[in-house]
């Protein structure tokens, strides 16, 4: 069963009466073809006229998509041979943070993603993404090996945020995440991230400091998400953010417009290199043709970085990061 969201209940509507229609039988007089296909032809305009006008809150709802592509399908999309790595060295392996060495087209890379799970075992499993100190120090151990090895790393973004337990804290989740974003910084090797649904606050940006920031049409990508904001700023998420009666848009729609946190607004304000368009409706709804454009963009991105390393590829990495603003500010 297709899981559609709330703004998606006229196409929800449509596909089930489509449905329906072709699991009849045909009556006599009736060509059941016919009806499918005008049907089927008003849905798909249906589709495309709703998914060119999405809001910041709709937007953040498609990234969170149940059935969105997750990092284990990119990299079984993506990479050949791919052997996991575990663990930091010091306490624990995060299921949260996949981590390894594989192929990507060819070439040998490491690959670091964090990964939300896609039903309740697993997403209890990977704690939905959102990673312990020991995930971080993972992900900087694998870094400090691409350098040594002179492997350009790839990441792939998708995590509402560290985890915020007292456990986590304990252990110096703070700590982990800077030290995660000093060796995205440190490190002498390309480092292509790209946000493949939601990249939320210091937990995204540990992994998401790279020489090639790539964005994915309908994700997102915040220093808070729409609810956290909206929590701090109205007390109260669900509610109106003036508190007025019910039918205007919710504290965390608002929020969701005044944090510029869509692939279009980021990619105008320079905050990262590259939009990825995804298929019509989303990237659920088509994760071959969504695997195969992010191929694309990383190859890309990969490309016009051959040939720099060392010293000269983390000088231009930070240029890039102390360049961010400056415009906006002056």
């Amino acid at each position: 069963m297709r899981h559609f969201l709330d703004f998606e209940k006229p196409l929800a509507e449509l596909e089930g009466k489509i449905e329906e229609l072709r699991r009849m039988s045909e009556p006599e007089g009736i060509n059941i073809a016919d009806e499918v296909a005008k049907l089927t032809e008003k849905a798909d305009r249906q589709l495309r006229a709703t998914y060119t006008k999405l809001t910041p809150w709709q937007k953040t709802q498609v990234a969170r998509h149940p059935d969105r592509p997750k990092v284990l399908d990119y990299i079984a999309g993506l990479i050949t041979n791919f052997t996991p790595l575990a663990g930091d060295r010091a306490f624990a392996d995060d299921a949260a943070v996949i981590g390894g060495m594989g192929r990507f087209q060819g070439r040998p890379v490491i690959v670091i993603g964090t990964e939300k799970g896609n039903d309740t075992d697993t997403r209890l499993a990977r704690n939905f993404g959102m990673a312990r100190p020991e995930g971080y120090r993972k992900a900087r151990r694998l870094m400090e090996l691409a350098g040594r090895f002179g492997l350009p790393i790839l990441t792939f973004i998708d995590t509402s945020g560290a985890f915020p337990g007292i456990d986590a804290e304990a252990r110096g989740q703070a700590e982990a995440i800077a030290r995660s974003i000093e060796a995205c910084l440190e490190a002498p090797v390309p480092l292509i991230a790209t946000i493949i649904g939601e990249g939320g606050s210091g937990g995204a940006i540990a992994l998401a400091t790279g020489d090639q920031v790539l964005m994915l049409e309908h994700a997102i990508y915040s220093v808070i998400s729409p609810e956290g904001c909206a929590s701090i700023l109205w007390r109260d998420a669900a509610e109106p953010a003036d508190g007025t009666s019910a039918g205007l848009p919710t504290a965390a729609a608002t929020a969701a417009e005044a944090l510029r946190l869509t692939a279009q607004d980021l990619l105008r304000l320079h905050l990262i290199d590259v939009l990825i368009p995804e298929p019509v409706g989303g990237a659920h709804r088509d994760h071959a043709a969504t695997l195969t454009a992010v191929s694309e963009a990383v190859a890309a991105a990969l490309a016009s970085l051959d040939g720099v390393q060392g010293p000269a590829i983390r000088a231009r990495r930070r240029e890039k990061y102390l360049d961010m603003g400056r415009d906006v500010l002056s």
